[in-house]
């Protein structure tokens, strides 16, 4: 099931368990996971994008080695509130996982979250090369954490 909102993801997940956030890119999948009392979003990965059925396999085993009960995934909405054809990208990878795997999933505007990654690696002082590696993840948790926040209220 697609939700668009957090009140709705709230409605469908049990109390308790973990979520798994993507930040889908045409080479790489930024990967976040919450704590089981969705309280941190942590950065855990990127994965370079393969076929879909390839994804979709490494991300099921994610789901069931994590045992993630609701996945967030960023929709990468134009600075204008527009949707382009990454949107419609992006939303087809969630209806066609759907038919791979049943979950609930919160489709969640994720602007500016790369921008926001980008700046806190700077002030860590990453080199050009580990923000490159990281930029993925790290924007992946920067999505998910406003949900976890949003789930609490």
């Amino acid at each position: 099931m697609i939700l668009g909102k957090i009140e709705d993801l709230k409605n469908n997940i049990p109390e308790e368990g973990r979520l798994l956030c993507l930040d889908i890119g045409t080479k790489t999948i930024g990967l976040a996971l919450s704590d089981g009392m969705r309280i941190v979003a942590t950065p855990t990965e990127t994965l370079q994008r393969e076929k879909f059925t390839k994804d979709a396999e490494k991300l099921i085993q994610m789901i069931e080695e994590f045992r993630i009960c609701a996945m967030v995934i960023g929709l990468p909405i134009n600075m204008d509130g527009s949707e382009g054809p990454k949107c419609q990208s992006v939303r087809q990878f969630a209806t066609n996982f759907l038919e791979k795997y049943e979950i609930p999933i919160l489709m969640y505007d994720e602007r500016l979250s790369s921008v926001s990654a980008d700046k806190a690696m700077l002030e860590a002082d990453y080199s050009r090369r580990k923000r490159k590696e990281n930029i993925d993840k790290i924007a992946a948790s920067y999505i998910l954490q406003p949900v976890l926040d949003g789930l609490r209220t």
